[in-house]
């Protein structure tokens, strides 16, 4: 499936895609189903939070949507506004330098184990958000990258069992302050990627059986057309069942929870000369196993 988060008239509402370009509200086809509504509430942290009970009760209500003769349960995908497939993540936990073409344009040794950074739940932003970077901020940078969003509770998972606990894949642009996290001392990472809207995500979440595995996924990134970042997962200094494991072990990870998974060489603080975001910037940002991500600046 591909889950979405999207604006309802009391809050958000949990959809599905039917299609390329229609949207089942999930909570709504299950009740014309019979079914009980509130088994998919609106939350998407909540919704995860049911497990595999909450995944087949989505998927009773998609498929009884998309019967032909069931047309008035979807609509438009360009009708609804969405929102990040998880507005309100418990934690966003960063991992830095960990492609391996990335790790050389910045230099240094090679990491033992994951460098870790938080972005807090206030920075998250909608797919075709219009990014608003401080004023006062002179160097905004752009890294585009692979999200897994964790579907249960997890702790001291092994790496043989890590993707069992994914609920879904998505992208997002870890939008980056440089000067926080280069140019003082000691620097500040995770205050330097921790503003307001500084983590464009969406545009939906990719359960498992339709993505397939992430071990060998092309991720792209446009900045007003000229692509700048192409990479892909194997290139991967920790794969994704490396971090969820190595996460694990100290903290536990919750439903909902999104762990970005780093970027591939190519955002601007490592060009030369150096190439910041600027106003009316549109970036583009894709995985074909998952779709596309866009937003602009401000």
């Amino acid at each position: 499936m591909r889950l979405l988060s999207f604006a309802g008239p009391g809050g958000a509402r949990i959809g599905a895609l039917a299609g390329p370009d229609q949207v089942v509200d999930l909570s709504a086809a299950l009740a014309a189903l019979g079914g009980d509504p509130s088994s998919i509430p609106g939350d998407m942290c909540a919704f995860l939070a049911r497990g595999d009970a909450g995944m087949v009760q989505a998927l009773r209500a998609l498929a009884f949507a998309a019967r032909p003769e069931n047309a008035a349960l979807r609509r438009p995908l360009a009708a609804v506004t969405l929102l990040a497939p998880v507005p309100r993540p418990g934690k966003i936990l960063g991992v830095g330098r960990n492609y391996g073409d990335h790790a050389k344009e910045v230099g240094g040794p090679r990491q033992e184990i994951p460098r870790i950074f938080l972005k807090p739940a206030t920075s998250i932003a909608p797919p075709g958000a219009m990014v608003r970077i401080p004023p006062v901020v002179a160097k905004p940078d752009w890294e585009a990258e692979l999200a897994v969003v964790i579907g249960r509770t997890t702790r001291n998972v092994r790496e043989a069992d890590a993707l069992r606990h994914v609920a879904g894949y998505t992208l997002l642009d870890d939008v980056s302050a440089r000067e926080f996290q280069f140019d003082i001392s000691p620097p500040q990472t995770s205050f330097a990627k921790g503003m307001d809207d500084f983590c464009p995500m969406g545009p939906w979440l990719v359960t498992p059986d339709e993505a397939g595995e992430p071990w060998n996924w092309e991720l792209r990134c446009w900045l007003n057309d000229e692509l700048v970042q192409h990479g892909n997962t194997r290139d991967l200094i920790f794969p994704v069942v490396t971090l969820i494991a190595h996460l694990s072990r100290y903290m536990t990870l919750e439903p909902g929870d999104v762990i970005a998974t780093g970027t591939p060489a190519g955002s601007g603080a490592f060009r030369v000369p150096p190439r910041w975001l600027r106003p009316g910037d549109r970036l583009r940002m894709e995985i074909p196993q998952i779709g596309l991500l866009e937003h602009g600046i401000a």
